[in-house]
């Protein structure tokens, strides 16, 4: 009866939990928590998401899966409905999402460009200890990521056991004689080239090597991934012999996504005595009304007439200044100026250097900038800081910049990497 009962509680032979309190006593809650656990896996499984999704959502659905909703069309529909319409976005976010956090080259839309020869042709991972597995774990999140890519099977134990025992088990194709585990016949097990080698070294550390047609299957998903990033307006555009009706098509407007707006404010609240905030190219005004919520009174400036217009009309209690932030005179009377300056090439470094000369001594530059800012062009350093007279922060781990998570642009229709770049008026 307990067997029975344990396999009637599975959906297609899926086994999550026992739905026994403890054995042979039925608990009624427990068997329908075990069957609807089943049920959202069997549906995952189905899916394929293992492989779909990045290792960041798995590990979210397995804490979800211990008090997962109830099993609704609707619920179906909202938890997996993205991975069934757009799985390679997915699979490329989840290998972006893996290699930012191991060399700062990956994150780099420029550097990940076909035909840039900069990426690293190796990783340092530590934790190979005998005390951790943290380096193997790590070394099959970065395998399985390129896996997905490639569409070959994902990263297995038996793989895992020859590169124990040879850096080189993966460079080609290789195969192994076992048994299966229901039938005990014989068979043979074939495995792909991964197209990396191992060394690990005394101190804990391991060195991942890319073959370089894996590292150019690497460098193809970043760059399909990252793509892009357009101008915002004319004046930034390269100069192209064309019509001018056609300029209008190679612009494009990112506005900040709520997601970022909380993540970037979460905590904030106008301290006494410091009311006044500036945002420099405010869009649509969706910052705007951020800051007043918080306390304070802004005054946006947008050049674009017609976000300009839909900014006046949500923030009707705030100034919005159509014009050209750049052609401003400046007046240093705010406490603190948000901005989400134009992520093409450097003119982020224009908008974040006049945007200073508005702050009052003491006051606060908050700004978020694509990550080749703090990767690449090295153009909001100390001798920026001293030359316009500004303190860069050193509150948050890593200094003046906090770097947001893959994808927090992705609704506004650009996948760069971005980053929060903190400083203040010190004269």
């Amino acid at each position: 009866a307990v067997l029975a009962l344990r396999r009637d509680t599975c959906v297609g032979g899926t086994w999550v939990a026992s739905p026994f309190d403890r054995d042979p006593y039925v608990n009624p809650a427990h068997v329908r928590r075990a069957l609807l656990q089943s049920a959202w896996k069997h549906v995952y499984d189905g899916l394929n998401l293992r492989t779909i999704a990045p290792l960041k959502d798995r590990e979210r659905f397995e804490r979800e899966l211990q008090d997962p909703p109830p099993f609704t069309l609707e619920n179906l529909a909202a938890t997996f409905g993205d991975y069934v319409a757009r799985p390679r976005h997915h699979i490329l976010r989840g290998l972006a999402e893996i290699f930012v956090d191991l060399d700062p080259a990956f994150k780099s839309h420029s550097k990940v460009k076909i035909g840039v020869k900069a990426l690293p042709k190796r990783i340092i991972l530590s934790g190979f200890s005998r005390f951790s597995t943290y380096g193997w774990g790590r070394t099959s999140d970065v395998l399985n990521a390129i896996a997905a890519y490639q569409g070959k099977p994902l990263f297995g134990y038996d793989e895992w056991e020859a590169l124990k025992e040879n850096p080189d088990a993966l460079l080609a194709p290789w195969s192994i004689k076992t048994r299966n585990r229901k039938t005990y016949a014989e068979e043979v097990k074939h495995f792909p080239a991964r197209g990396v080698r191992l060394k690990r070294f005394d101190n804990g550390n391991g060195h991942l090597f890319f073959e370089p047609d894996t590292l150019a299957d690497v460098n193809r998903a970043l760059a399909e991934f990252y793509g892009d990033v357009l101008p915002d307006t004319p004046d930034e555009a390269p100069v192209r012999r064309r019509a001018s009706t056609e300029v209008s098509t190679d612009l494009q407007f990112y506005p900040t996504p709520e997601a970022v707006i909380d993540w970037l404010m979460r905590g904030w609240k106008a301290p006494e005595g410091a009311d006044r905030a500036l945002e420099p190219s405010c869009g649509d005004g969706r910052m705007v009304k951020a800051l007043r919520r918080r306390g304070y009174r802004v005054t946006g400036v947008e050049v674009d007439p017609l976000r300009a217009a839909v900014a006046k009309r949500d923030n009707p209690q705030d100034v919005i200044v159509t014009g050209n932030f750049l052609e401003l005179t400046p007046e240093p009377v705010f406490d603190l100026v948000v901005m989400n300056p134009p992520f093409f090439g450097t003119h982020y470094a224009k908008h974040v250097t006049h945007a200073c000369k508005w702050l009052k001594r003491g006051g606060s530059l908050v700004a978020i900038l694509p990550i080749t800012a703090r990767t690449d062009h090295g153009l909001l350093g100390p001798e920026w800081a001293e030359a316009n007279g500004m303190g860069i922060s050193d509150y948050w781990r890593d200094g003046a910049w906090e770097d947001l998570p893959v994808g927090s642009f992705s609704e506004s229709g650009t996948n760069i990497n971005t980053t929060i770049f903190r400083a203040s008026r010190r004269i």
